[in-house]
């Protein structure tokens, strides 16, 4: 029964996770309201096409070879009505490009390089997807969401996409993607959010990931879950602003505490099922922390009295090494006493231990 609950409050973060991370999603996209809309116009349909655009897509669809998926990429129409193609409503140049429901196998198509005004890719659940992702994708320097997600991609993540400075959110998550991170993402200076949870990523967490400097009051977003990373956590990743930062289902080591600190705009961190050991005693969490997840790692010393101060919707720091009173006050106790349970010493309620 305790692993079944462990497990439930495990999926739990994770939901909570997944929705701020899709919130920073629907941000970005109404970022792009800010430019021309990529909507269809009122003018004559014949010129809502750009023909190098059309002549592309065209070879994209004979690439993919599914003439059933794509039956509207039809060269009679105009190439900004088909399915699937969104285009600037003052240029008539594609900027978006959506791929999901495709059965057959097929791998990226090299052509889609050649969309020089594409701001908008998106690959998802696509079961039979498998390859590379092309080098003719840095050509896309207008591309600022790029979204590979539930493939079965299984090719390392390529150095190259840290050539596409224009990125705002990299989403490369369910798939099975190996090797290392690249450290050239961390140089990605426009990013808002990184996604490559499950997958089966290996190796250390770049440094360059404390380089992250997105700043538009909402702070950066990183999930790095579900994978094979081994190692310490970097300690320039000390430097981040983030809001929220899952690294959870890992194989990582040492000292997070670099992550911990109070005045951040960090509102939930995830590090459960990895091998962390630090002292928790000296920790200052994040004034706006809602959501902490450190269960199922090797923490020691005590529970700062702080936490009494915090709003958590949700903590959890089961299965380490704590001693000690837990805190009285706040909505600590409301907690329940699974979030405090088998650890070395801890005592006081919500445990039913008493303090000697």
């Amino acid at each position: 029964m305790q692993k079944m609950a462990t497990h439930q409050r495990r999926d739990t973060a994770s939901s909570h996770s997944s929705s701020s991370l899709y919130l920073c999603i629907v941000f970005l996209l109404a970022i792009s309201s800010t430019f021309p809309t990529p909507t269809l116009s009122a003018i004559s349909p014949r010129s809502r096409c750009n023909p190098a655009d059309k002549r592309v897509l065209l070879q994209i669809k004979k690439s993919i070879n599914n003439p059933h998926h794509f039956h509207s990429w039809n060269s009679t129409l105009p190439c900004c009505d088909w399915d699937y193609v969104l285009c600037n409503d003052y240029t008539h140049r594609v900027v978006q490009l959506n791929f999901y429901g495709i059965q057959t196998h097929f791998q990226i198509p090299a052509a889609i390089g050649e969309l020089p005004y594409l701001r908008f890719l998106n690959f998802a659940g696509l079961p039979n997807l498998t390859g590379t992702i092309p080098y003719s994708f840095t050509k896309l320097q207008n591309l600022e969401s790029l979204i590979i997600r539930r493939t079965t991609l299984s090719c390392p993540i390529p150095d190259f996409l840290g050539q596409l400075k224009n990125l705002r959110q990299l989403i490369l998550s369910y798939n099975q993607l190996s090797g290392h991170i690249p450290a050239s993402l961390g140089y990605l200076n426009k990013l808002a959010l990184l996604d490559l949870r499950w997958n089966k990523l290996n190796g250390n967490i770049p440094d360059s990931f404390g380089s992250f400097n997105f700043d538009d009051g909402m702070g950066f977003m990183l999930d790095l879950s579900h994978n094979q990373l081994a190692g310490e956590i970097p300690k320039s990743m000390g430097a981040l602003n983030f809001t929220s930062i899952d690294l959870s289902h890992n194989k990582l080591v040492g000292d997070a505490s670099v992550l911990f600190r109070e005045n951040t705009a960090a509102r939930s961190i995830y590090l459960y099922n990895n091998r962390l050991d630090f002292d928790l005693t000296k920790v200052w969490f994040p004034r706006n922390i809602n959501y902490l997840d450190l269960s199922h790692n090797r923490i020691h010393g005590s529970i700062p009295n702080q936490v009494i101060e915090l709003d958590l919707q949700s903590m959890d720091l089961s299965y380490n090494r704590l001693c000690g009173k837990i805190p009285f006050g706040g909505n600590v106790q409301q907690l329940g006493a699974k979030s405090f349970a088998h650890n070395q010493c801890l005592c006081g309620p919500p445990l039913p231990t008493k303090c000697k």
